[in-house]
């Protein structure tokens, strides 16, 4: 039978449970139930709350939003005065509990009524909800991250599940959290990120990753083969730069010696998008005291700059200068790939000293560009 599912708009309040026993509060806005054979095989709650809020649950981890299960939509952060949207399943072991009740229909008010009725009913505990995904809606666009659990599909849980789906949502997983992490340059480990989901799959289903379909966390397809890669190794091997390859990544890792400073480079290719992308990482981070005249620094710099540009990362001050391009439709050279690293390393070589006197010498943003320029 063909699954089918009920969406129910809400606006009502509902009192939760951490594993602290302390409560929560937050305001409901959907829910949806998806039956197949008589059976309810997934029950989503999405609910909205303030900053505050937010900052209690992301702390806790309650929802089971874990840290290293999270991929984000993009580099920007929580506005501190607009609401965040969290949407959530239910783990699969409470489901035959709302299939008890009689229609799908009821199951809503079962739920809203839960808090006054059964206040300890174990629905009502957040542990026992899979934190899908946290949005933001600013004027830039939507905002936040979405969580391991959505890849999975929570109803692929139950243990007699076939272990396929599983894994492809674990390497969907990776490949789009190996793109959002390129901006600090992937320093995490794969293997380190696999033991870490195994360990969430084995506390929250009794599922072991390694018993389930085999997972390649070679992130990308066949490097060996990539047309890109292969070229961007050749170039790399010609010119007698040092590098090392990234475990089960597309990724080679240089380190350069400029006139101002000794830092690490990326090179990175992207198969399926036909790029190629090179960074060199200040070996400096900006303190948070100095994140605004860094920033206000580097969009100095870049109004300048033809080739490339510099990139802040707020969450921790790295900063790194970035040269890439498109190859679809032709092919990439080594001279291609020779003018966007000489000129990478260039400019990170000639901006350094700016860099550091604006985070050590106290000069202002402008000045320290004036001093470059001359």
């Amino acid at each position: 039978m063909i699954p089918y599912t009920k969406n129910y708009q809400l606006d009502t309040d509902l009192t939760l449970h951490s594993n602290s026993q302390t409560s929560l509060t937050v305001r409901t806005l959907a829910l949806s139930l998806t039956k197949q054979d008589d059976q309810i095989i997934e029950c989503r709650l999405t609910f909205c709350v303030n900053p505050q809020l937010y900052k209690r649950i992301d702390n806790c981890a309650l929802f089971n939003l874990k840290p290293d299960a999270r991929n984000p939509l993009s580099s920007s952060k929580f506005l501190p005065d607009t609401d965040i949207i969290i949407e959530t399943a239910l783990k699969p072991d409470l489901l035959p509990v709302l299939t008890q009740v009689a229609t799908i229909d009821s199951v809503t008010k079962y739920i809203l009524n839960l808090s006054q009725e059964q206040p300890d009913h174990q629905i009502l505990f957040t542990e026992n909800w899979l934190g899908l995904s946290v949005k933001q809606q600013q004027e830039s666009g939507e905002i936040g991250y979405r969580t391991l659990w959505s890849y999975i599909s929570p109803e692929n849980l139950v243990p007699t599940t076939s272990g396929e789906a599983i894994s492809e949502g674990i390497v969907n997983f990776f490949k789009d959290w190996t793109e959002a992490n390129l901006s600090v340059k992937t320093q995490k480990a794969a293997s380190q990120m696999l033991e870490g989901i195994n360990t969430f799959l084995t506390e929250l289903a009794d599922i072991n990753v390694d018993e389930i379909t085999q997972i390649d966390t070679n992130l990308s397809s066949s490097p060996t083969n990539n047309n890109i890669f292969e070229e961007m190794v050749n170039f790399f091997t010609e010119d007698d730069w040092p590098f090392v390859q990234l475990q089960g990544q597309p990724t080679l890792q240089i380190a350069f010696q400029g006139e101002n400073g000794t830092w690490t480079c990326y090179a990175r290719a992207r198969a399926e998008q036909q790029q190629f992308l090179f960074y060199s990482v200040c070996p400096v981070k900006a303190p948070s005291s100095k994140l605004l005249a860094i920033a206000e620094f580097l969009t100095r710099a870049n109004s300048g700059l033809v080739i490339g540009n510099f990139e802040l990362e707020f969450a921790d001050g790295e900063i790194s200068y970035k040269t890439s391009i498109d190859v679809e439709g032709d092919r990439l050279s080594s001279a291609l790939i020779k003018n966007l690293v000489y000129a990478n390393v260039r400019m990170m070589d000639e901006y350094m000293p700016g860099i550091m006197s604006v985070i050590y010498g106290n000069l202002s943003p402008e000045e320290a560009i004036i001093q470059i320029d001359s």
